[in-house]
């Protein structure tokens, strides 16, 4: 699929990973609409790269249909979906206040996987209504994992659960739509610059990037990005998680 016919969504689009790709896809040529629940810096971020933006909760099976319906609207078409909406959450299976809480288990599935899953299945019944390419392609998602999914720290339970089914249900899922001619693939990043981490500090930031083998630092949002795109213009790319860590294996 070329970028410049490129009509995409992009959960969690105003901040982290899903705006640095917002900002590298439209700067590319893609039609983009953020879909966040951020109603402050969303438009705001949709404002300044010439986007649109539908205030979305990716839980919610009416708020993404809403949201899916206006976004096609407003850029006359979608044939492009890349889900960064998400959590992290960080606490033991047994800890110092005894069992984890079942409800941050249920809350980081509902919004990292389920959410993922309600958002591309809408979206891709709606791509299944465009006029295919020269391949036969109608559409392509691109899923956030994680290599938390792989090699999950301790305290990591829920999110690496969420992850590993980001990971999971991608072949599946590219068997199912291939009826339609839409492709899904899943990156799985390691530690990115992300703002949340920028606010640790420095000394924090050199820790974390101590552990990556080559080049010593963290992921650039801009690469996660770069890498978006090349999956979006590359048509044999299918049913595949690929990562981008820098070689870091979790310890």
């Amino acid at each position: 699929m070329q970028i410049q016919t490129t009509k995409a969504i992009i959960t969690g689009g105003a901040s982290g990973l899903g705006e640095a790709t917002a900002r590298v896809l439209r700067a590319a040529g893609a039609e983009i609409t953020l879909l966040d629940r951020d109603a402050t810096r969303g438009p705001l971020v949709a404002s300044e790269i010439g986007g649109h933006f539908v205030e979305t909760d990716v839980t919610d099976e009416q708020s993404v249909a809403t949201a899916i319906e206006k976004a096609s609207g407003a850029m006359s078409g979608l044939n492009a979906c890349i889900n960064c909406a998400g959590i992290a959450t960080g606490e033991k299976t047994v800890g110092r206040n005894g069992a984890h809480a079942l409800d941050s288990f249920q809350r980081t599935i509902n919004i990292n996987l389920v959410g993922s899953f309600n958002v591309l299945r809408l979206a891709a019944a709606q791509m299944a209504n465009n006029t295919p390419n020269e391949d036969g392609e109608r559409g392509v998602i691109v899923n956030t994992a994680s290599i938390a999914a792989f090699d999950g720290q301790k305290g990591q339970a829920a999110y690496g659960a969420s992850k590993a089914g980001i990971a999971g249900l991608t072949l599946p899922v590219a068997r199912d739509l291939s009826s339609i001619g839409v492709r899904i693939m899943a990156i799985a990043p390691g530690i990115f610059l992300t703002p949340m981490l920028e606010g640790l500090g420095q000394d924090i930031i050199d820790g974390l990037s101590a552990d990556v083998t080559f080049p010593k630092r963290l992921g650039k949002p801009s690469e996660f990005a770069r890498l978006a795109q090349f999956i979006i213009e590359s048509p044999y790319l299918n049913g595949e998680v690929i990562r981008i860590d820098g070689a870091l294996r979790m310890q």
